[in-house]
């Protein structure tokens, strides 16, 4: 008997041992297809940077060592996502950008919070900068001391595990933010290079006198000009200069040394094995330094951006590359890369956000209209975040060549519109702050939040109703505005409530001097249990918002490859977007005035339907009232444009 169990025993573990190298020949050979579709253009691309061969066989061999570290659940996410390419162009995207602390306390905090987000129709969490940095010298996260070390009132690596684990299981996608232009002052690496070690001070930009920062700072433009002057900061205990193009301590990384670039992938790796899916990367203009240039939007930006690409084709093909690149849409398409050899997968939508906000101050759309078609012509693989707001301030980075024509010069022009959103002009309901404002060039930016910006705080503090109405219907004509352009639409958490400006930050002595702090106050808990109320401000938002983006993803119109384009109303106010796939067309009215308007279109091809109400009528010199909207279906499911 004894013998028999020995023998079914030992039968039971030659089965898991072959079974184990199954698994393993197979999980090889995975690993071996990706990379032989890549390796060649990837040698040829780290040489023509690096010509380092030992540098290049080290980053192979670490590939293959994350991939195989990479847990099953991720790789079988993996293997789904590369089977169904255009997972994330689907018109069930929505995501929201949320700081872990504010929204709910720390990572455990969020997971215990999925079941609001679940509600809210979220499926893309963008975890705002949780990597270790140091207090007071943080800017807002993006300083960061160990790229693998969660600071610690927010939780553990393992607690982060944890909360992608969830999101997981729910079907949620998680974001985080990658800083790859520079480390905080405290990271090891620059505690080394400020100790005089000369390995460490190659991985950053040193200079023992001013002579080469004067020539950079002949051609390179400040960031900060108002707060953090100047791309170089002296660290008189080393007697040396180091460059610091955001604040004095984020030390520049020098991506010429190719063990900064390995490091930087095999952290970028890291955070895809913690769970991670979609990976912005911070500030990617910048992370190339030539002197006697801008530096930014080198060749060799994209260079680095292609090799991320396909180290991440070859390890974590399931994870996303979102660009940050804050420009015009036009000039931000070189990071999609081309279709044969694609860089970023998606980028944000940052230009059409700050004109949405100019055609709020002005009542006037050509300017957004024009917009929108530049948008609307590029390639549909390229797929755009689009948003309102978010952590970041404002920046007036509008057509000022297409305005002047308009009579809208660029200097009055700015200061108008910031005048408006600080309520001083245009008849403004709207309550916010400047940032950053230069008292030579008198330019600023602004900061507030949806709602603040839309009146709702005003009215809220004088208690007036009419006032009240006319904010929500703004601030809720925006977010429907916003759903229909091409791309992921991207909410600000709080903004699902009509959160309010917080202005306790001015009492904190490491947020004081940034006004940004100004729509970055924690979630109010208390208002969000008011959304089942629908007479509550909160209630009538939360409830309208939810119609919108229940609507957008039972209609195919809304996937993010859809033809777009847009009609001419022929009423300066009033904003005409149509949409059509698979057999389906919409259009957008869209009153950006607070008058009464009629829209002049002028499509005879059959009765359409209001989405919203179910009313029907024809598009043809549809009458919108002041921030009203239609989001309107043409009731012949087999008509064209």
């Amino acid at each position: 008997m004894a013998k028999k169990e020995a023998e079914l025993i030992s039968n039971g573990q030659t089965s898991l041992n072959t079974a184990e190298k199954k698994l393993s020949a197979d999980t090889e050979k995975t690993f071996q297809t990706r990379l032989k579709k890549h390796i060649d253009e990837m040698r040829w691309l780290y040489m023509e940077l690096y010509d380092n061969a030992d540098m290049f066989g080290e980053l192979e061999q670490q590939c293959r060592e994350f991939y195989l570290e990479r847990n099953a659940e991720l790789k079988e996410i993996d293997c789904s996502r590369e089977q169904a390419p255009d997972w994330y162009k689907q018109n069930d995207m929505l995501g929201m950008m949320l700081y872990i602390d504010n929204f709910a306390g720390d990572l455990k905090g969020v997971q215990q919070k999925l079941d609001y987000l679940e509600r809210s129709n979220v499926n893309y969490i963008h975890l705002m900068p949780f990597l270790d940095t140091t207090e007071g010298k943080s800017d807002g996260g993006y300083a960061v001391s160990d790229f693998r070390k969660v600071q610690e009132k927010l939780g553990t690596i393992e607690d982060l595990r944890q909360l992608t684990q969830a999101c997981h299981k729910r079907k949620m996608n998680v974001c985080c933010d990658f800083v790859m232009n520079h480390t905080s002052e405290d990271h090891e690496w620059a505690k080394k290079a400020r100790g005089g070690d000369g390995e460490y001070m190659s991985r950053y930009f040193f200079y023992d006198s001013d002579v080469i920062p004067k020539q950079y700072e002949q051609t390179v433009p400040q960031v900060f000009p108002a707060t953090a002057p100047g791309n170089f900061t002296w660290l008189d205990e080393v007697k040396h200069y180091v460059m610091t193009s955001f604040y004095p301590y984020q030390w520049d990384l020098n991506y010429k040394n190719p063990r900064v670039f390995n490091e930087m992938m095999y952290n970028f790796l890291y955070l895809a094995n913690c769970g991670i899916d979609i990976i912005r990367i911070d500030a990617v203009p910048y992370i190339w330094k030539k002197l006697g240039t801008n530096c930014r939007n080198l060749p060799q930006v994209h260079t680095i951006v292609r090799l991320m690409r396909m180290i991440s084709e070859i390890v974590c093909p399931g994870v996303l590359l979102l660009g940050e690149v804050v420009m015009e849409p036009e000039r931000v398409v070189p990071y999609f890369g081309t279709v044969e050899k694609p860089e970023c997968h998606m980028l944000y939508n940052v230009t059409t956000m700050a004109t949405t906000w100019h055609t709020v101050a002005t009542h006037d759309v050509r300017l957004l209209k024009r917009q929108l078609d530049i948008v609307n012509a590029l390639p549909k693989e390229y797929v755009f975040l689009n948003y309102l707001r978010c952590h970041d301030d404002i920046g007036w980075g509008l057509d000022y060549g297409t305005l002047a024509k308009e009579g809208m010069l660029e200097i009055p022009h700015k200061r108008y519109l910031n005048d408006y959103f600080l309520g001083y002009a245009g008849n403004s309901n709207s309550r916010g702050e400047l940032y950053n404002y230069d008292p030579v060039t008198q330019d600023a930016r602004f900061c507030g939040t949806t709602a603040s910006l839309c009146g709702i705080e005003k009215a809220g503090f004088e208690g007036d109703d009419c006032a009240m109405e006319k904010a929500i219907d703004l601030d809720v004509m925006l977010h429907a505005y916003m759903f229909m352009q091409s791309g992921i639409p991207i909410l600000y958490s709080g903004d699902e409530i009509g959160q309010v400006n917080d202005y306790t930050y001015k009492k904190d002595i490491h947020k004081r001097e940034d006004s940004r702090y100004l729509h970055r106050g924690a979630m109010n808990w208390e208002n969000a249990e008011k959304i089942d109320n629908p007479h509550s401000v909160e209630g009538r938002i939360y409830e309208r918002l939810q119609t919108l983006e229940e609507l957008r993803r039972s209609h195919p119109a809304f996937v993010s490859d859809a033809s777009a384009w847009t009609l001419e109303t022929y009423e300066q106010g009033v904003l005409c977007m149509g949409r059509y796939h698979d057999g389906e067309k919409l259009l957008g009215i869209f009153n950006f005035s607070e008058q009464d308007k009629t829209a002049w279109i002028d499509e005879k091809d059959g009765e359409y339907v209001d989405l919203i109400t179910g009313k029907r009528m024809q598009a043809s010199g549809v009458n919108v009232p002041g921030y009203g909207f239609y989001w309107l279906r043409l009731d012949d499911a087999g008509s064209t444009r």
